[in-house]
């Protein structure tokens, strides 16, 4: 609750935070927006293969043009100025650059920015959490032993998730589910890039502004995304999946406590202490009654009679039983509230969330019958979607975790709704991020031995 005095007293000793952001799209233009004006933010460089486009973002959000015309980072530093650049590599490379933002979303080039970041003595702000959910308990282990600090992105669900369950833990409540709203029926596991908008129904105008990816936001509508958070918020809260993955369920805030709970409650739930989307939609498509489609949420139990009847003097919405109570951000503002992770890892040595351990995973899932010497695409194509499964039973299933599907061949048919496995593609495994997942699904392997 000090931050901000926090982020005046440090640019009074030595200066504004000075940040790298790598990648210039949504995400990145939404914090660009808030760090135009703010004197304890030095955006000293932005990287994008796309220097056209990351200039167009700064103009989009608010830059006068001379904030972004350094020639070089040694300008960018003398003049506080901001550089834009198609090198990655040259912003986590500069000594003075204290925070890297990594927003690019892609999650084989995402590995890549955090360990050099890493070793370069970088802390990392992982807006990637398509590589977060499939490497980030290792990128987590050499950010500690490295003395960094490597964060989930406050603004985006996993970080206020995570924040809700700290919460919770913290006051003394027991965790029973957490997760977030979207839009959601069954049969958008099924969209592609070519029926999307007809889903969202956004304007011309709307996607002229050259915002809207049709990929990124086919994940958002197939499950993928909402697989990748929840898999990001297991990793970081020690909360496991069902086996079933995810039921996106429809119900709206005031039923949260009723319906967030376990089946043999008279719940929805397979499993306690777990992850949840809830859908806006009921099944036939009618809106829920006020529903959480762009907010976060947990449920808990009190754990004496005495809590439950502080629900009840307090007008607590409860279940039935009066034990079980929710708590709910209707909102979340992504880039717009970035800046607390910047200045958290920073002043406070502290991550806004950040994996313990490998407790869910995205698994590649067909979206269709495939045929052996097809090339999978990856998240938000035409050829797969990201479903949620306990780690345990994707390291049993041999399954291939989604941020590795692009650009993976089959060797052989994969019937649709089925499980594509390692045994089913082949993967180049010189990649970097293939060789960080190998390491992690072996270490998981080692450790679940030694438990067993």
């Amino acid at each position: 609750m000090n931050l901000f005095s926090l982020m005046q007293k440090r640019n009074e000793d030595a200066g504004p935070i000075r940040v790298g952001v790598i990648g210039a799209g949504k995400f990145s233009s939404m914090f660009l927006t808030q760090a135009v004006n703010a004197e304890t933010i030095h955006v000293v460089g932005v990287a994008d293969i796309d220097v056209p486009k990351a200039r167009g973002a700064l103009e989009r959000t608010g830059w006068a043009a001379d904030r972004y015309a350094a020639s070089s980072f040694d300008e960018a530093l003398r003049n506080g100025t901001t550089f834009v650049t198609d090198s990655a590599d040259a912003l986590v490379e500069l000594p003075q650059v204290e925070v890297i933002l990594e927003i690019t979303g892609n999650p084989l080039i995402g590995t890549y920015h955090a360990l050099k970041s890493i070793d370069n003595g970088k802390h990392v702000v992982m807006v990637n959490v398509e590589a977060d959910c499939m490497v980030g308990p290792i990128l987590q282990r050499r950010a500690q032993a490295a003395g960094v600090v490597y964060s989930m992105a406050y603004g985006d669900q996993p970080a206020l998730i995570s924040e809700l369950v700290d919460w919770c833990r913290t006051v003394g409540f027991d965790v029973v589910a957490a997760g977030k709203g979207t839009k959601y029926l069954p049969e958008y596991n099924y969209s592609t890039p070519d029926t999307v908008w007809d889903y969202y129904g956004f304007t011309a105008e709307q996607l002229a502004t050259g915002d809207f990816n049709p990929k990124m936001f086919n994940s958002f509508l197939d499950g993928t995304k909402s697989a990748i958070e929840m898999a990001a918020v297991a990793n970081g809260t020690g909360l496991i999946p069902q086996d079933e993955g995810l039921n996106f369920t429809p119900v709206g805030v005031d039923d949260l406590p009723r319906m967030l709970k376990e089946r043999e409650k008279g719940g929805t739930l397979s499993r306690r202490g777990t992850v949840e989307l809830i859908s806006s939609l009921n099944r036939d498509g009618s809106p829920v009654f006020r529903d959480l489609r762009w907010g976060v949420y947990v449920t808990f139990e009190a754990k004496t009679d005495y809590a439950a009847q502080c629900f009840a003097e307090y007008g607590v919405i409860t279940d039935e039983s009066g034990r079980y109570g929710s708590l709910y951000r209707p909102y979340h503002m992504i880039g717009l509230e970035l800046p607390v992770s910047i200045a958290s890892a920073v002043l406070r040595g502290e991550a806004t969330g950040s994996p313990t351990g490998f407790r869910g995973d995205v698994v590649s899932t067909a979206k269709k019958d495939l045929r052996a010497g097809d090339t999978l695409d990856g998240e938000g194509g035409y050829a797969v979607f990201g479903k949620l499964a306990p780690a345990h039973l994707s390291l049993e299933h041999n399954a291939l975790p989604l941020g590795l599907a692009h650009g993976a061949k089959l060797i052989r048919d994969v019937p649709k709704d089925s499980t594509v496995s390692w045994d089913d593609v082949v993967v180049d495994e010189t990649l970097q991020a293939v060789r960080v997942r190998r390491e992690l699904e072996a270490e998981f392997r080692a450790e679940s031995l030694v438990v067993a």
